[in-house]
């Protein structure tokens, strides 16, 4: 037997080409409600760095600041609650990424979809949740899979 842990993502490459194609889908969705690149990569990153997947941010930090996100708003993403540097919108995914990503049996799910309701259309928020769950996946492959940081 082989002790070492398999790329997933290479052992089972059409499943992970069916992952690729749902994160595309999940792109162009966000774009038709109305959602930038900045917006998907500041979620992509808050994720990611709840998860701890060093790859994923590795990947998601580049494209957010080519994407026109500020260094210094990268900087304190973490910390979004606690400054000024972000739009209600923003807020208002940032919120929904969070709550599917610690999933808390005791937060009410209706209210933190009422306060993402006051910045997001319906459409915005599935797609927010879509970017959320794809890339909360993309965070298990690349973590169990043990990938390398990129660049």
């Amino acid at each position: 037997m082989n002790a070492e842990r398999p790329f997933i993502d290479k052992e089972h490459p059409k499943v992970y080409g069916a992952m690729l194609k749902a994160a595309k889908a999940s792109r162009t969705a966000s774009h038709e409600a109305g959602l930038g690149d900045d917006l998907i990569e500041m979620v992509n990153i808050r994720v990611s760095q709840i998860n701890g997947c060093s790859t994923c941010l590795s990947i998601h930090f580049p494209k957010a600041r080519r994407a026109g996100v500020e260094q210094s708003t990268l900087d304190v993403l973490p910390a979004w609650r606690e400054t000024k540097l972000f739009t209600d919108q923003q807020r208002a995914a940032l919120g929904l990424a969070e709550s599917l990503t610690v999933i808390d049996p005791a937060l009410d799910r209706q209210a933190t979809n009422a306060r993402a309701a006051a910045h997001l259309t319906t459409a915005q928020i599935s797609a927010v949740e879509w970017t959320t769950t794809l890339i909360n996946a993309f965070n298990r492959i690349s973590i169990a899979s043990g990938h390398p940081v990129i660049g």
